[in-house]
């Protein structure tokens, strides 16, 4: 899964960048990146529900998981426009979308 969103970020931010140049390519990274990290915080959560059969602590542990990701990506975001002065906005939002877009349930199963 991060793979597959690291491809869909730098892909937006390529083209970012040839829009609206340097700035808005590396806000669109920054941006991909911060779900990237919060996917990532989520998976380890949600392992820890491995050897577990009963679905009340599956289903508590993937809460959890939801949420953490949540807060790690608002906290990153939160820096991001805190240190970043050269930000494009929009260019962030395109690529936090796009990573976004690709974290989800239906794409862990996927073998990529």
């Amino acid at each position: 899964m991060l793979k597959i969103q690291g491809i869909a970020t730098v892909a937006v931010a390529i083209v970012a960048y040839f829009l609206s140049g340097l700035n808005a390519g590396i806000s669109a990274i920054l941006g991909g990146v911060s779900v990237m990290i919060g996917a990532y915080a989520a998976s380890m959560i949600a392992k820890r529900s491995e050897g577990k059969s009963e679905a009340s602590a599956i289903l508590i542990n993937l809460l959890k998981a939801e949420a953490a990701k949540i807060l790690v990506i608002i906290v990153l975001l939160v820096v991001i426009f805190g240190f970043y002065k050269q930000l494009v906005p929009f260019a962030l939002i395109a690529g936090l979308a796009a990573a976004a877009l690709f974290s989800g349930a239906a794409l862990s199963k996927l073998n990529v």
